[in-house]
């Protein structure tokens, strides 16, 4: 992603502070009385930046996603009627700030807005790095956990992230060099045993390796493994446990394997399971029996030409209910129109335990900054 001076940004920032502070509606102005108060603003600020040189120690990225989706459910139950939807949205609208404040020392905020929900703060971390003195590293704030890859070519979310991915306020500690990276998690989940107390108990650990730069021309290859000790901290799970706690954390184990061939062939393949089994009636779609969810995903991508992507996914799991397809299969055409702005097509059809078949048709167009 690009980044920008800030100067620019608070340029922005103070003509918009500015405009809502006058008397009247900015609805109210005349197109040459908004002109003029804008020129007017422009100039005062002019060749004006932060002191001490923090336009050039702040960056912002961003992200902007308007989708068009189809929806068909076809219902293997005659009595129930079959369903079909369709629906323009914007799906993602993203800002990040990141700021290195001194010498090992840096800080990251990221605000986002995803289709009929509020504005977050999704991510808000200080991370303190030896950088090149040693390779080790403290981040703590709000924050993805590191468990799971979850990397695609496709529009969708693999199903691996709906059962792998937690984002909590945590502390991470880390080893980290251009070949391994290896950490542990503590925070405080929001799912407790029944009758437990409420204290910083959960966590998770990872490790990744990454084939060095150039050590095979034309080869990326990276593998790793992760470990979490109640995956029903993952966000998809989380709102699945129907009495808000359980009777005994259930761990969860994660693998991903990334390789890559001139830029040009692209494969993934990562599997996120339970270790053990929820008891009957801890999720909402477990239908009164012990279940054990398992996801799977596995996509090849390929760059006929540098500005094209086609993509081919084959993902599943068991013990999903209606909760996720048992297995689901499909593809991605995407394009750059520009550097930083793609189109793109996917169609996905899926399979549920239960006989019901899904098939979803997205487009997107997306702009990163």
């Amino acid at each position: 992603m690009k980044t920008y001076a800030i100067s620019r940004s608070l340029l922005c920032l103070a003509m918009i502070g500015t405009l809502f502070a006058l008397p009247v509606s900015a609805g109210q102005l005349s197109n040459f009385e908004l002109t003029e108060r804008v020129r007017q603003l422009e100039e005062k600020l002019k060749g004006k930046t932060l002191p001490g040189g923090w336009a050039e120690r702040i960056t912002l990225s961003g992200a902007v996603e308007v989708e068009a989706g189809f929806e068909d459910i076809d219902h293997d139950d005659p009595a129930i009627k079959d369903e079909d939807t369709s629906d323009l949205s914007l799906a993602t609208a993203e800002l990040g700030v990141d700021a290195d404040v001194v010498d090992h020392v840096s800080g990251h905020v990221l605000f986002l807005y995803e289709d009929e929900e509020d504005v977050v703060v999704d991510e808000a971390f200080i991370t303190i790095s030896g950088e090149d003195v040693v390779p080790l590293y403290l981040t703590a704030g709000k924050l993805y956990v590191p468990f799971g890859n979850f990397e695609t070519h496709f529009v969708s979310d693999p199903m691996t992230l709906e059962i792998g991915e937690a984002r909590e306020t945590a502390v991470t500690a880390g080893f980290g060099n251009d070949m391994l990276d290896i950490s542990a998690t503590l925070f405080n989940g929001d799912v407790d045993e029944i009758g437990g107390d409420d204290h910083i108990e959960t966590w998770s650990a990872a490790a990744a390796f990454a084939l060095p730069e150039n050590r095979l021309p034309g080869l990326g290859l990276s593998v790793g493994a992760s470990y979490i000790s109640n995956i029903a901290e993952a966000d998809g799970l989380e709102g699945e446990i129907t009495a808000g706690e359980v009777e005994d954390h259930v761990a969860g184990a994660g693998f991903f394997l990334t390789a890559s061939y001139m830029e040009r062939f692209f494969f993934q393949a990562e599997y996120i399971s339970a270790l053990d089994d929820f008891k009957a009636g801890e999720l909402s779609f477990d239908g009164g029996e012990r279940f054990e969810p398992e996801t799977w995903n596995i996509e090849f991508s390929f760059k006929p030409v540098e500005k094209l992507t086609l993509a081919a996914r084959y993902e599943g799991g068991n013990d999903l209910g209606d909760f996720l397809p048992e297995t689901v299969f499909g593809g991605c055409v995407s394009y750059d129109l520009f550097e930083t702005t793609s189109l793109a097509l996917e169609l996905l059809q899926g399979e549920f335990e239960n006989d019901d078949e899904a098939r979803v048709v997205t487009a997107q167009l997306a702009l990163e900054f």
